[in-house]
């Protein structure tokens, strides 16, 4: 990222080997593949699962719904208004942050700044 850019102008889309579910309850699941030599010790002398199940509550699975490669954190932040109102304040201080978890935690790419998008 550079330093001219602004974050809310950037596109993210979920990496496309996550393997995902949604819950009855509408709840996003993501599964997470443990690999590695001390997850494989761990899962064979601590019976540590081979698969995490990683559960995104509420707000956090509503997010991960509004990320399809197309909008930018901005958009998201104001569908997330729509949706929660004065809940999801302060909105994008924490929209950022979760966003920026999600990007880390290798669950979405960056795709690009919008004005780095060719034209339609």
């Amino acid at each position: 990222m550079n330093n001219k850019d602004n974050f809310l102008d950037y596109i993210f889309e979920i990496n496309s080997d996550l393997n995902r579910t949604r819950s009855a309850s509408g709840e996003v699941i993501v599964e997470m593949e443990n690999k590695g030599f001390t997850n494989r010790i761990a899962q064979k002398f601590f019976k540590k699962p081979a698969v995490s199940h990683i559960h995104l509550p509420g707000m956090g699975s509503f997010i991960f719904g509004c990320i399809n490669g197309k909008r930018t954190v901005f958009e998201i932040g104001a569908l997330l208004k729509d949706e929660y109102g004065d809940e999801a304040e302060p909105l994008y201080e924490r929209l950022s942050l979760y966003m920026k978890q999600l990007q880390n935690s290798g669950f979405i790419r960056q795709v690009s700044p919008l004005h780095e998008l060719p034209a339609d």
